[in-house]
């Protein structure tokens, strides 16, 4: 999240979105009320189901999923042409201005560089801007320039007009319209939308994508790091934010650092990549402290190994191959039916719940020799071998995987910290002691650790030097304690740290402040820069639990802690004019002292405290441009500018913005493997639409095992709209069967009003609801798997897959 749970309350119009926080994040969603209620704040939800949030919307519009890039583009369009923009935000603060190389293009679907037979686009060198001799990006400020952003920006999105956008998304014209409307309004200085959305948005082969174009319009209004405003991201487990935090992803480090490419064996080469000059005389590029964040991290991991002299152990890291994806689930498991893969460590996790295609998760798994699953709950990952009928049936004689199963605590169970939606790093403490054998993750993970070392320290090995020279320093070496871990991540001075005027800021060992004061010369280690604060030489930074609000913005800066600096709300130096003035008294957040000459206001100003705005510097200083983009240069797989494609199962099969091209129907540049292409149904065989989504009665896979939830919500059901159940003689508590080209589930029928077909390119299109809580293990009445019928194909950014839009047919049982 941009902004924070709270800060909801500050909305004047809420957008929700690719989400149903009412029912998935019913906690959080008082703050949405809260803005009806003090701000009379306006509520639109677009979902392809009448949800529980949309029972309480002021407005409510139904969209074929899969099609948001279309809404939000039309929305674009709409602003653009109806000059609904805050002009002065959009002038200072983004690269509207900025011209671009000539080398660019886009024509029928697809931008320029692409390479057909590799499915990517290869030559992203066209994708940057035009350069002076200087190396500064060449700026056009009347914004005229045939090649600037705005133009290209507006010409791109002219095409999506309310009648093309209605078109491809089923949503009324008359709805559409009304809801861009309400929107519009926010592009006055002062009001501000906020935008909620969920797996909802990033579960498709286009899904960051879809983010990158709310992003857009909430620049177009003016609305980012404004109060009440940004794009957030509701996450649906309580520390999935910690685990992109702390670089869980297989081409992440800590803090979002990035592992190099096969081509970057060179240490200055991979730092001068990610620590870019800055594109415009007097920005800052913050990422040019690159460096200082890399050298800290590794001097956590490695202490004294770690020298100037080898690169600060910088050869002990893997390299990725071209492309930099890395290893993630989808590409692991597609290894695994290969042969590629011997073993696999599963801790956390439940991929045959949760990845696309169990069937297919299922033959990987048999393929391996070892598994090893660490949960505190018997998992149908750890039960994959098990035959346990229609649920699961598989031959358990041929699996010869021998399976582990090591139970471990759960988060109650132990100390430590959440990193919730909002940046938020709270401390919690133990409650009470696991059961049985269980043992918490650190203690697993660390016993592995120093049987591991011992071996190669006796025996030796290929490459011991990452193992034997861990740097290990904690008291208890076959369990650190959170307490020391959390100490780690925060970061210390390793010897005597000094400011830029010689002043003493740190002694050897004491904790370090902020992350302001991390160095690439080894005199501070950081396990993960942006939590730096949240431990200091004052104490816990993430155990306070002071809720004051003194100036009543709904920013309490003493509860917890806020990555990064305890900033509760990001890019917040644009909630100022260039002049240093808030765009509104009302929305009041940070702005420039000139009696003090500071910057000073109710959050810790995302800017250099000290600088006067006379200085030009701008609010986006972690992009060289010092601005927010609305061209992405050479970061998106699918191209600068958003652009609607089908989900890879279409039930229209074409695209309706180039309805004359067979190759950009879906993604030109999602993750598919040469294998899933077989495995992909078409609209003939399964004529309806499916989507997953979750419900308040159970979280995931976990509340199955409990039996009051099992109470609550005891048994699978799938929701149909009451015009196809007509259709195919269903009537609510039948048994239907929903099946796609991958498998199928039986559940109970649920008859509903909530879901309407719509009119979709000229034909009718059907939507069938999924709930995704059953499977075989737990105390519910044993259920399917809900991702069987789910293809194996992913975002071409992020790798996620696409979950919420697959063809499905549906038949009473």
């Amino acid at each position: 999240m941009t902004n924070t749970w709270t800060d909801i309350g500050n909305a004047d119009l809420v957008l929700v979105m690719g989400g149903n926080a009412a029912e998935a994040h019913p906690c959080g969603f008082r703050w949405v009320t809260e803005a009806k209620s003090e701000n009379k704040a306006r509520l639109i939800v677009v979902d392809p189901r009448f949800t529980r949030t949309a029972s309480v919307a002021d407005y409510y519009a139904p969209i074929r999923t899969g099609t948001d890039i279309a809404f939000l583009g039309g929305l674009i369009n709409y602003l653009i042409e109806n000059d609904k923009i805050q002009h002065e935000y959009v002038r200072n603060y983004t690269d509207v201005s900025f011209i671009v190389s000539e080398g660019y293009s886009f024509e029928d679907g697809l931008f320029s560089g692409y390479d057909a037979e590799k499915r990517t686009y290869s030559d992203k060198s066209g994708w940057t801007y035009e350069l002076d001799e200087d190396g500064y990006a060449k700026v056009d400020p009347t914004l005229q320039h045939p090649r600037c952003v705005f133009q290209l920006m507006k010409q791109h999105y002219s095409r999506y007009t309310p009648e093309l956008a209605s078109q491809i998304c089923g949503t009324p014209v008359d709805r559409m319209l009304k809801i861009w409307e309400e929107i519009a309004t926010c592009s006055t200085p002062g009001k501000t939308m906020t935008i909620l959305y969920a797996l909802g948005w990033t579960q498709h082969s286009i899904g960051a994508q879809i983010i990158r174009t709310a992003a857009m319009v909430q620049l177009l209004l003016g609305n980012v790091g404004m109060p009440g405003g940004g794009v957030n991201a509701l996450r649906g487990h309580s520390n999935i934010q910690g685990l992109t935090d702390l670089g869980l992803l297989s081409n992440l480090l800590p803090g979002y650092l990035t592992l190099g490419l096969d081509a970057e064996q060179d240490y200055d080469t991979y730092i001068a990549k990610r620590a870019p000059k800055p594109l415009r005389p007097g920005q800052m590029s913050y990422w040019q402290n690159y460096g200082k964040f890399h050298v800290s991290l590794m001097k956590a991991w490695y202490g004294p190994a770690a020298q100037a002299e080898n690169n600060w152990c910088f050869d002990y890291l893997p390299k990725l191959e071209y492309g930099g994806a890395g290893y993630d689930v989808l590409r692991m498991f597609d290894m695994m039916s290969r042969d590629e893969v011997t073993g696999y460590f599963c801790q956390g996790f439940n991929p045959l719940a949760a990845l696309p295609d169990k069937n297919r998760v299922v033959k990987a798994l048999a393929r391996l020799k070892w598994l090893v699953v660490m949960d505190p709950l018997q998992t149908e990952t750890s039960e994959f071998w098990r035959n346990a009928g229609v649920y699961n049936d598989v031959d358990t004689a041929s699996i010869q995987t021998e399976v582990f199963s090591l139970p471990t605590t759960c988060f109650a169970e132990e100390d430590g910290s959440l990193v919730n939606s909002t940046r938020w790093l709270q401390w919690h403490w133990k409650a009470a002691d696991g059961p049985g054998e269980s043992r918490p993750d650190i203690w697993i993970m660390s016993g592995l650790h120093t049987r591991l070392r011992e071996l190669y320290r006796t025996e030796g090995g290929v490459f011991p030097d990452p193992i034997l020279n861990l740097h290990w320093p904690y008291k208890v070496a076959h369990e650190p304690s959170a307490e020391e871990l959390a100490k780690e991540f925060n970061g210390y001075a390793v010897s005597e740290v000094t400011d830029a005027n010689g002043n003493l800021v740190a002694r050897p060992g004491q904790q370090l402040a902020a992350f302001s004061q991390l160095k690439d010369d080894g005199s501070t280690a950081s396990g993960c820069w942006i939590f730096c604060g949240s431990w200091t030489e004052q104490g816990n930074m993430m155990a306070r639990r002071d809720n004051s609000d003194p100036y009543h913005m709904k920013q309490h800066q003493n509860w917890a802690f806020s990555w990064p600096a305890n900033r509760r709300i990001l890019y917040n130096r644009a909630s100022a004019d260039p002049q240093g003035k808030p765009w509104s008294e009302r929305k009041k957040l940070v702005w420039w002292n000139a009696e003090s000459k500071g910057w000073i206001g109710t959050d810790v100003p995302d800017y250099n405290a000290s600088l006067d705005p006379e200085a030009g510097m701008n609010p986006f200083i972690m992009n060289p441009e010092g601005v927010a983009r609305f061209f992405a240069v050479d970061k998106m797989a699918e191209g600068p500018f958003p652009e609607h494609y089908e989900p890879f199962e279409t039930p229209i099969g074409v695209n309706p913005l180039h309805p004359k091209s067979r190759k950009v129907v879906s993604s030109p540049a999602a993750r598919v493997f040469d294998s899933v292409w077989e495995t992909l149904g078409t609209a003939e065989e399964f004529p309806y639409a499916g989507t997953t989504y979750r419900l308040t009665e159970h979280f995931h896979f976990w509340t199955k095992h409990c039996k009051l939830n099992a109470i609550a919500q005891p048994e699978q059901f799938v929701e149909i709209g009451e015009v196809l159940a007509k259709e195919k003689g269903i009537v609510a508590g039948d048994r239907v069967r929903v099946s796609s080209k991958r498998g199928f589930l039986e559940a109970v029928a649920v008859v509903t009003k909530r879901i309407r077909p719509l009119q979709v390119n000229g034909q009718v299109v059907h939507q069938i609801g999924i709930p995704l809580h059953w499977g075989f293990t737990g105390v519910t009445k044993p259920g399917y798997i809900a991702n069987t019928m789910v293809p194996f194909i992913g975002d071409g950014n992020t790798q996620t897959p696409e979950s919420k839009s697959f063809l499905v047919n549906v038949e009473k049982v």
